[in-house]
C-alpha cells in the first residue's frame, strides 16, 4: 500500500527562528497521525505547511491524488490547490468561527462546499445539509438558525460538517477541543473518533492535549523546537516514553 501523504524534509524559518526542521514521515490510508508538543514547538507552523496555509521554505508534500496519483502539492497551481481543499482535503481549525461563515445559516455553511464542487439542486443540498447536522448531533430544526445561535460545542460539530460533507480522504485538525469544556470535549471527541473509523478518513491531529491522541491517533510524533524528537505507535510513545522530553510530558500530564 503506499502513502496518501509522502511529507520530505519539510522546514520553515521566521528569520533566524526554526518553525519546524527537516520534517518526513508517511501517512496512509485511514491512519491518524497525532502531533504533540508545547506551545511554540512547531507543530502549527508544521500543519500550516501541510495544508497549504503557510509556504515552506523546502520540502515536499507529496499527495496521492484520484485522478493522477502522487503528486507534490506544492507545486500544483492554485486553482489545483483549491479545489483540493474543497474535495479530498479538509481542515477543522481550533476557534470555529474561523472555518464557519458566521452570517450564514447552518445549512447554507455546509451547503457551501457542495456548491463549491458543483452541487446545483437546493432540494438535494438541504437534504444533505440536513442529512449531515444529524450526522453531528444538530438538531435539523436549527438548520436555518446562524452558526453565532450556537453554543461552541455546536459551532466546532457544524464547523466539522461543513469540512466532511464532500467526503474529503485527508482531515486536519487544528487542537479540534480546544477551548472546550471537558464534558463538551468528551462528546466531540466521541463523535471525531466515530466519524474517523465509519468515513475511513486519514486525519493529522495537532493538540497539547494527550487524552485527545491517546483516543483519535494511532501514531504519534512529538516535537520540540521545531524538530521531531521521537514518534511511534500513541500508546507505546505515551506508555514507554524514550525521549527526556517526552518523558517529562507525558509526566506533567501524570502529576496534574
Amino acid at each position: 500500500m503506499r502513502p496518501l501523504l509522502d511529507v520530505r524534509d519539510l522546514t520553515k524559518a521566521y528569520g533566524a527562528r526554526i518553525g519546524c526542521a527537516d520534517v518526513s514521515f508517511s501517512l496512509y490510508p485511514g491512519e491518524v497521525l497525532g502531533i504533540v508538543g508545547e506551545s511554540g514547538s512547531g507543530k502549527s507552523t508544521l500543519l500550516n505547511c501541510l495544508a497549504g496555509h503557510l509556504p515552506p521554505d523546502r520540502g515536499e508534500v507529496v499527495f496521492d491524488t484520484r485522478a493522477e496519483g502522487p503528486r507534490d502539492v506544492l507545486q500544483m497551481s492554485e486553482p489545483e490547490r483549491r479545489m483540493l481543499g474543497r474535495t479530498d482535503w479538509a481542515f477543522v481549525h481550533q476557534n470555529p468561527r474561523d472555518g464557519l461563515r458566521m452570517r450564514v445559516s447552518a445549512g447554507g455553511n455546509v451547503g457551501e462546499r457542495l456548491m463549491a464542487v458543483g452541487a446545483r439542486h437546493y432540494g438535494e443540498i438541504r437534504e444533505h445539509a440536513l442529512d449531515w447536522l444529524d450526522r453531528v448531533e444538530i438538531a435539523g430544526e436549527r438548520v436555518d438558525d446562524r452558526p453565532a445561535a450556537f453554543s461552541g460545542g455546536m459551532q466546532q460539530r457544524l464547523q466539522i460538517a461543513r469540512n466532511l460533507v464532500t467526503g474529503p480522504r485527508l482531515i486536519f485538525m487544528d487542537e479540534p477541543t480546544g477551548g472546550l469544556d471537558v464534558s463538551v470535549q468528551a462528546r466531540l471527541l466521541d463523535l471525531l473518533r466515530g466519524l474517523v473509523r465509519q468515513m475511513g478518513l486519514s486525519a493529522i491531529v495537532v493538540t497539547h492535549d494527550l487524552a485527545v491522541v491517546r483516543l483519535l491517533a494511532d501514531r504519534l510524533m512529538v516535537m520540540k523546537d521545531g524538530h521531531v524528537i521521537e514518534t511511534g505507535l500513541t500508546d507505546q510513545v505515551l506508555d514507554d516514553p524514550q525521549a527526556p522530553y517526552t518523558q517529562l510530558l507525558v509526566s506533567s500530564v501524570l502529576q496534574v
